[in-house]
Parts: C-alpha cells; sequence; structure tokens
C-alpha cells in the first residue's frame, strides 16, 4: 500500500499539470468584432424634395449588435494633399450663409447620409455630387487589438472623434488598406 500512494498521487498531481496547459497559440480563431475597419464611398444621392437627398447601403453583412459606425465627410485637402476629414453631424454654411446639414444613420445592417437646407439643392448639385464619405466601423470594446487599450496611462485620454487620424491611430486602421466602395 506504501508504495501504491506515492504513484496515486503522481498520477493526480499530472492530471492538474495537463489541465494548466496554456497552449492557445495554435488556435486559428479570427476575432473579427474586435478590429475597426474603414471603407470610402462618393455615393449617389435620391432626391426626395428640393432641400433633401438620400442615400443607402447595406453592409455586406450584419454588424456585431455592439459595433458603432462614424461617417466623415472629405471638405478638402491640405497643403500636401491629405484629405480634411469632417464628422457627421457636419453643417456647411455657404458665401450666403445658408446651412447645408449632413447627418447619417446606421443599423446593423445599413447606414443612411443625408444632405439638407433650406437652399433649394436639386438647382445646387455640388452640396450632394461628386462627394467622398469615409465609414468607420468600430467595436464597442477595442479588445487587445485597440491601441491605447491596454495602456493605463492613456486609458484616461479617451480618443477624439471628431478628430479622424487620432480614430484610426487608436483603433489600429491601416489606411493602405482602405477601399472604395461601389
Amino acid at each position: 500500500m506504501k508504495k501504491f500512494l506515492p504513484i496515486l498521487l503522481l498520477a493526480f498531481v499530472s492530471l492538474f499539470i495537463f489541465s494548466c496547459d496554456k497552449d492557445d497559440d495554435n488556435n486559428n480563431f479570427v476575432d473579427n468584432d474586435t478590429v475597426g475597419t474603414a471603407f470610402d464611398i462618393t455615393p449617389t444621392f435620391t432626391r426626395t424634395d428640393d432641400n433633401l437627398y438620400q442615400y443607402s447601403d447595406a453592409f455586406n453583412s450584419p454588424l456585431v449588435q455592439s459595433d458603432v459606425v462614424l461617417i466623415y465627410l472629405q471638405t478638402g485637402l491640405t497643403n500636401n494633399n491629405s484629405p480634411i476629414w469632417r464628422l457627421l453631424p457636419y453643417t456647411f454654411f455657404t458665401n450666403n450663409n445658408v446651412a447645408v446639414d449632413y447627418s447619417f444613420d446606421f443599423s446593423k445592417f445599413d447606414i443612411g447620409i443625408n444632405v439638407n437646407s433650406t437652399l433649394n439643392l436639386t438647382t445646387n448639385p455640388t452640396y450632394y455630387t461628386n462627394k467622398r464619405f469615409r465609414v468607420v466601423i468600430l467595436p464597442a470594446n477595442t479588445g487587445k487589438n485597440g491601441a491605447k487599450s491596454a495602456n493605463a496611462k492613456n486609458a484616461a485620454t479617451p480618443v477624439d472623434y471628431n478628430d479622424y487620424y487620432s480614430v484610426i491611430k487608436y483603433y489600429n486602421i491601416d489606411e493602405s488598406k482602405i477601399k472604395t466602395r461601389n
């Protein structure tokens, strides 16, 4: 019996050694809900009336329920030809001080962009034609892919969503991989 007890103890301990194996690196799991993505669109707006033009587009696949969508309008270029992005909603004031409002909404299935004004947009198509928008889809939880999520010092400093470049840096979005969606 004395020789059997050490063998039984060794078997019992080895059970815990193998059950604590943390060899999780060999999993081919892709975590799609913690990566920010973006794409460009140059939409063709549909006339609702002379003061409202709308665009809607469905996502290729539904978003995770907790994802967030931000849409930026390119309003110009800097001196070195970098785009200037404005977060929607955005109000542009014409030379006559008339407001042209750009806004959006989204669901887990689609986005909608609206251009409205007291100005007759039908006779002023420059406010809704050839406009470039950047759609940015962000996870509600940055997980390990958020640049500052694991850094306690920077965790107290929230990302400025009005600053497009701050957003892509925070969510590790590679601008070279952003494509224009038809």
